[in-house]
């Protein structure tokens, strides 16, 4: 099978990982990497034995014969690269947090439908070996109609030490790890009627929230809490980044503990096995299970390209999640009820 080539725009902390993640789910080259500082797309490149380095991205677009253009820059850059893939007429694959605003979400969603072209989002949380094996006991309806649901994702790992910049985020967790949590919410239990949200800044050195708590009220009727932080604080039981998620049905219960460990208790008892990911060379340890999820993640959106099936994280799916997000905001400015953005 001939491989498809694509570019990739940003070369940071992220597309170190990004990359294999895309060799790993299928036959790909990547022919030419971008990024703003020069330096950081030569090691890049070097390292990944990537033929072409280029500082401006119209320049690439305008060069390069490729099959999809993948976004692993700032958040900031999301919608003028997904706009000028766009017009280039390229399927778009693009990371999270999708956009700055939602008003900007939708506006990169509406530009690739109109261009007739793809948009992707690398959203690989709810692609978690644990995360699939939850789903797929809840959808075996062993534990009945679920009815309540928590999701925690919460760690004292110091992640602005490798991430930096998210210190100066005005809007921080929610944005960043809600866009994963959230997302997992809606592929575990449906969607959102309405939702309330509260948020905290426990760090004095950042700009932004770095704990937050939401309710969610699912159009199914069940109740699913989320709650996520970042406090960098010492905690007994922290297995960064780990989802603990547990599930409340009317006919037994689901739990999805630390170091993987899935328990389902019905009538007949309590069933207990680990359901761990696979480990790959590239990944880094203290990320594991998340760099492990890319892979299935970057498989499906293949798959779509090459025309072989729908991809869950499209653009327009993703979009729900963003007015999750940013309903989420709304609520916490408010401290109100909020019914997400249709």
């Amino acid at each position: 099978m001939a491989k498809l080539k694509f570019a990739m725009l940003g070369a940071g902390f992220w597309a170190r990982f990004q990359l294999p993640g895309w060799y790993e789910a299928g036959p790909v080259e990547c022919v030419a990497v971008y990024n703003r500082t020069r330096s950081r797309a030569e090691w890049l490149a070097s390292r990944f034995s990537i033929p072409r380095i280029y500082d401006d991205p119209e320049t690439l677009l305008r060069t390069e014969h490729l099959d999809f253009v993948d976004i692993v820059s700032g958040v900031e850059t999301h919608a003028p690269f997904v706009s000028l893939a766009a017009s280039h007429r390229l399927p778009v694959v693009c990371q999270k947090p999708l956009a700055v605003s939602l008003d900007e979400a939708e506006r990169m969603v509406t530009s690739c439908r109109d261009a007739g072209v793809p948009l992707y989002v690398n959203e690989n949380w709810r692609w978690q070996t644990p995360i699939r094996a939850l789903k797929q006991v809840l959808d075996s309806g062993v534990i009945g109609q679920p009815f309540r649901a928590r999701i925690d994702m919460i760690s004292g790992f110091p992640v602005f030490a490798n991430q930096p910049f998210l210190k100066d985020l005005d809007e921080f967790i929610l944005a960043d790890l809600g866009s994963h949590t959230l997302d997992a919410a809606r592929f575990l239990f449906g969607e959102v009627d309405s939702l309330f949200c509260t948020t905290q800044q426990v760090h004095a050195d950042i700009r932004g929230e770095d704990c937050a708590t939401v309710l969610l009220k699912m159009k199914s009727g069940m109740t699913v809490v989320v709650e996520m932080a970042y406090a960098e604080n010492h905690l007994e039981r922290d297995r960064f980044p780990e989802t603990a998620i547990f599930v409340e049905g009317s006919a037994g219960s689901a739990e999805l503990q630390l170091d993987h460990w899935l328990r389902v208790t019905t009538k007949d008892g309590t069933h207990i096995r680990r359901v761990p990911p696979p480990r790959y060379p590239w990944a880094d340890a203290a990320y594991d299970i998340v760099h492990s999820s890319i892979v299935p993640c970057q498989a499906n959106i293949l798959s779509a390209i090459m025309g072989q099936g729908p991809a869950e994280t499209t653009g327009e799916d993703n979009l729900k999640t963003v007015r999750l997000v940013f309903g989420c905001y709304e609520s916490a400015r408010s401290n109100s009820m909020v019914v997400p953005r249709k």
